[in-house]
């Protein structure tokens, strides 16, 4: 009874001793994965992982992760040619298998979500213009343009965000004011309406819809065999 009782503690305590060890090592995993991200990225302003699964341990032998998730905050990517600071992106990302030593990260499959400020987005417009929430959904562009006979005038207009492809986000005024006075929609719209190729995301992911919110724009995006680091 006596060798029980000592059997018994000895595997409690080997227990809580292993339990230990595999939240230090996760934590060191996350710190570490975290690091190597933000600096595969080259311009994320910050990063934060989270392993998800236990025992941890078992996952690093096997070299497969159940599930990590990930946000990466101020991320510079570019859009068109031009920089476009995505304010955050968050991602969970499963079955992550570790390869080359673990010096690169793969996973099988990611969804997530990606918000771009109405500031950043107006900055990569390539057009001297204000984008702003309009309400409904609807994204607000204004503009100044040179209209024959009227001069230089100030428009604002209700637009409609959309994805063109995977990869594209485009804006396009609903109606123009004065589009019924010849070039007057052709050259607002010249302003106003725009495409926007994003790129600069991790490797893998693609954007799957696009929503206006008063906080900015929110991109849905998902991928596979999505690349981490290396």
């Amino acid at each position: 009874m006596r060798a029980l009782r000592i059997l018994l503690i000895t595997a409690v305590v080997l227990g809580g001793l292993f339990v230990i060890a595999d939240r230090l090592a996760v934590n060191y995993a996350e710190s570490e994965a975290a690091e190597r991200i933000r600096a595969a990225q080259g311009r994320a302003g910050s990063a934060d992982v989270r392993i998800a699964g236990f025992p941890f341990l078992t996952q690093v032998m096997g070299k497969e992760l159940d599930r990590v998730d990930v946000t990466l905050t101020d991320v510079e990517a570019t859009a068109g040619g031009r920089k476009v600071r995505v304010t955050e992106m968050k991602a969970a990302l499963h079955d992550v298998r570790l390869e080359s030593n673990f010096s690169r990260a793969v996973a099988a499959s990611a969804e997530g979500t990606a918000r771009i400020s109405y500031a950043d987005l107006g900055a990569a417009s390539s057009e001297d213009v204000t984008v702003g929430y309009g309400g409904n959904g609807k994204v607000k562009v204004t503009g100044s343009v040179e209209i024959p006979v009227l001069g230089r005038v100030t428009r604002s207009v209700l637009s409609s965000v959309s994805l063109a492809g995977d990869d594209t986000i485009r804006v396009r005024a609903d109606k123009v004011p004065g589009e019924g006075l010849p070039g007057v929609e052709e050259r607002v719209r010249e302003r106003t309406d725009f495409d926007r190729q994003v790129g600069g995301l991790p490797a893998g992911l693609k954007l799957r819809k696009v929503e206006a919110t008063p906080e900015g724009v929110v991109v849905t995006v998902t991928g596979e065999d999505v690349v981490l680091t290396g």
